[in-house]
C-alpha cells in the first residue's frame, strides 16, 4: 500500500530562561510591555506534523510519501528524512519564504512564550496531489494531517474526485476552521483521528453527533493520552486498546504523531483495526520516551520485545512479520 503524508513540516526552536516570566512583569504596563530574556539554552529539533508521522513510518521500515510545503533552507532537513527512508521527492520548494518554526521560550515554572512563523506551508496550497500518484505509480491512502487549510480542503476535495481514499486528521486546525469547512475535511475519510477534546470540537463545529459522524466516515480512532485509544466502527461494537507501557517520561511533543505513524504503518500492512492500534500505541510511547517528535531509535528486536510484553507473544508475531526497521 503506498500511503502519502499531508500536512506541516516545521522546525522547532525551544528555548529555556532560568527565571520566571510573571517576575517581569509589571501589571500596571501590560499595555505596553516590553521585554527581552536572555535565554540559557537553545534547542533546534525537526518537527512538522507530517514529518513526523513520515518519520515514525519510515523507521518501521515502510516508504512514506511526504507532501508539503517548505522553504529553500530545508536542505539538512530533507537529507535526515531522505537517510531514515521518507519520501521526499514530491515537497514543495518555496523560492521566497523559509521553512514554517515554532519559536517558544519555557521559564522555570513552565510557562511558555511562543510564536508561529507559518512561512512556505503556505504554499502547500498549490500542491496537486496526481503528480504525485502519477510519479509513485498511484496512491492506496491519503493523510490530511494539520496545514494550511486552504491546503487541507484542497487535498480532500482532490481525493474525494480521484476516489482516493483519505483519513482526516484536522486536530489542531479545528479551533480556527468553520463548521462547514471542517464538515468538508471529515465527509467520506476512510479514518478520522481525534483526541477527546477534539472530537467534542469537531461534533460542536459540525453540528453533527457522534453516531452521525460514524455515518459519515469508515473508521473513527480517538485516542485517549495514557488510557490509549478507542476504535469505533459503525454496526461493530467499540474497541479499546490499553496504552502500551512507557519506560520513562521526557517529552510529550510529537506523540499523536507517532500514534499515527504506527497506525497507518499496521494499516499498509493489511493487519487489523487491533494491531494497528497496539503498533500506534507503541510508537507513541517511544516518543513520550525522547526529547522531540523524531529523536527516537526503534530496533527490530527491542520493538518485538516490547511488543510481545505489552499485547502478547501472538500480537507481536503478526506485527514481526511485517517490520523491516532499519535497525537489527
Amino acid at each position: 500500500m503506498r500511503i502519502a503524508v499531508t500536512g506541516s513540516i516545521a522546525t522547532d526552536h525551544l528555548m529555556t530562561f532560568p527565571g520566571r516570566f510573571a517576575d517581569q512583569l509589571i501589571p500596571d504596563q501590560l499595555h505596553k510591555v516590553s521585554l527581552s530574556f536572555l535565554v540559557d539554552e537553545l534547542e533546534i529539533r525537526r518537527g512538522g506534523i507530517a514529518a513526523n508521522i513520515c518519520f515514525g513510518m519510515a523507521c518501521l521500515g515502510r516508504r512514506p510519501v511526504l507532501v508539503g510545503a517548505v522553504g529553500n533552507d530545508f536542505a539538512d532537513y530533507r537529507s535526515w528524512l531522505e537517510r531514515h527512508g521518507v519520501d521526499t521527492s514530491s515537497v514543495h520548494v518555496s523560492d521566497i519564504r523559509h521553512t514554517a518554526r515554532f519559536l517558544c521560550t519555557t521559564d522555570d515554572d513552565h510557562n511558555q512564550i511562543a510564536s508561529f512563523y507559518a512561512g512556505a506551508m503556505a504554499d502547500a496550497r498549490e500542491i496537486e496531489l496526481a503528480p504525485v500518484a502519477d510519479r509513485v505509480g498511484g496512491l492506496d491512502l491519503v493523510m490530511i494531517s494539520p496545514n494550511d487549510p486552504e491546503a487541507m480542503l484542497r487535498h480532500t476535495e482532490e481525493c474525494r474526485t480521484r476516489g482516493v481514499p483519505f483519513a482526516a486528521d484536522p486536530s489542531q486546525q479545528l479551533a480556527r476552521m468553520g463548521g462547514e469547512d471542517v464538515r468538508v475535511l471529515i465527509d467520506g475519510a476512510a479514518y478520522l483521528f481525534t483526541n477527546e477534546y477534539e472530537k467534542a470540537l469537531a461534533e460542536q463545529k459540525t453540528g453533527w453527533s457522534s453516531e452521525e459522524i460514524l455515518d459519515r466516515v469508515g473508521v473513527c480512532v480517538t485516542t485517549l493520552g495514557p488510557k490509549g485509544v478507542r476504535v469505533e466502527r459503525k454496526g461493530e461494537p467499540s474497541m479499546h486498546v490499553p496504552a502500551a507501557p512507557e519506560e520513562a517520561k521526557v517529552d510529550p511533543t510529537g506523540v499523536g504523531d507517532g500514534f499515527r505513524a504506527g497506525f497507518l504503518s499496521a494499516v499498509g500492512w493489511g493487519l487489523s483495526l487491533e494491531r494497528a492500534a497496539q503498533t500506534g500505541n507503541l510508537i507513541a510511547a517511544h516518543v513520550l520516551e525522547s526529547a522531540g517528535g523524531q529523536e527516537y531509535e526503534l530496533t527490530q528486536s527491542r520493538f518485538t520485545e516490547r511488543f510481545a510484553g505489552a499485547f502478547g507473544d501472538q500480537a507481536a508475531a503478526e506485527v514481526a512479520a511485517h517490520l523491516t526497521c532499519p535497525a537489527p
